[in-house]
């Protein structure tokens, strides 16, 4: 939302607010509370803001949660991005920009490219790849541009503070390991320190909220300027471990907190770093993708919150 305010487009948030907050909406963007998966209000906001590009973010994106409750990860990542496509077609929107995740590809040792097989190890990751399948196939019947952007792991914070990862119960390794640098959570868990990597700690590509902005952007610039759609990864192609994350984060907040080892959840892989040369070949040149830089903008919204 920052970033297309910023670069002067008009912005529309619809919201069911189950997880979002009505404060987190820039003034300049205006909100409509309701679900995607209604289908009357969501053509009715298309045909009345005269819509013409959809950034769908709205998604269920918690791994071990989609293992004990699958058909819910179905129905809100899957069918209700089926009923937002077909709002789109019949309100004639042009261009449809989908997050999708890194969850679709499995385990590999080396960067995963966008042509390399999915093999997604969790509903939540089948329920991504299902609705980019049916955005494909939607987007070619009816004449829409497409662009898919696999997210790797999305961390930090607007470096201007002006909004940040605000989810209560977050499960998210940086924000949670702040909160326990805050004393908000008496520790934090590890799952699994037997993967084969380096220290025995799953390795992620951590990626910057604001270079991803800045990727939708140009996905957005894209679509508009070479009428062609595409899959593109989301990432900087370095790999963290968990452990390593971690001691960014002591590093950072000053505390050493206490940190328990657990065993691996269901889902969880060793290691998934993105190859971006795709997306770096569009022009996209990220500015914050030292480690350091995404856990200190990440703590100071975490501090604003707590103060």
């Amino acid at each position: 939302m920052l970033a297309l305010l910023d670069a002067g487009q008009p912005v529309i948030v619809l919201d069911d607010l189950s997880t979002g907050f009505d404060w987190s909406v820039p003034k300049g963007a205006k909100l409509v509370v309701g679900d995607i998966g209604d289908f009357s209000l969501v053509s009715q906001t298309m045909k009345e803001h005269s819509v013409t590009a959809v950034f769908h973010f709205a998604a269920k994106t918690i791994v071990p949660d989609s293992f004990r409750d699958p058909l819910n990860y179905y129905l809100t990542n899957t069918a209700k991005t089926g009923t937002l496509l077909a709002a789109a077609v019949k309100e004639n929107v042009q261009d449809f920009i989908f997050s999708s995740t890194a969850a679709v590809y499995g385990a590999s040792e080396e960067p995963v490219s966008e042509h390399q097989v999915v093999d997604p190890a969790s509903p939540y990751g089948r329920s991504k790849y299902m609705a980019e399948c049916m955005i494909r196939d939607a987007c070619s019947a009816h004449g829409l541009r497409y662009g898919i952007l696999r997210y790797f792991n999305v961390a930090g914070a607007d470096p201007a503070g002006r909004n940040g990862q605000s989810t209560q119960n977050a499960t998210h390794l940086i924000k949670v390991a702040i909160q326990a640098a805050l004393k908000r959570r008496f520790a934090m868990e590890i799952y699994g320190t037997d993967f084969p990597t380096a220290d025995g700690s799953g390795v992620r590509d951590y990626i910057h909220v604001s270079d991803l902005a800045d990727a939708h952007l140009l996905a957005l610039k894209r679509l508009r300027s070479e009428n062609e759609s595409f899959t593109v990864n989301c990432g900087y192609g370095r790999g963290y471990s968990v452990n390593e994350v971690v001691s960014a984060v002591k590093t950072a907040s000053g505390v050493d907190f206490e940190v328990r080892l657990a065993p691996r959840r269901q889902g969880d892989l060793a290691s998934v770093v993105a190859n971006s040369d795709k997306l770096r070949s569009f022009g996209w040149s990220p500015r914050y993708y030292q480690l350091s830089k995404i856990v200190e903008d990440a703590y100071r919204w975490e501090l604003g919150l707590q103060g």
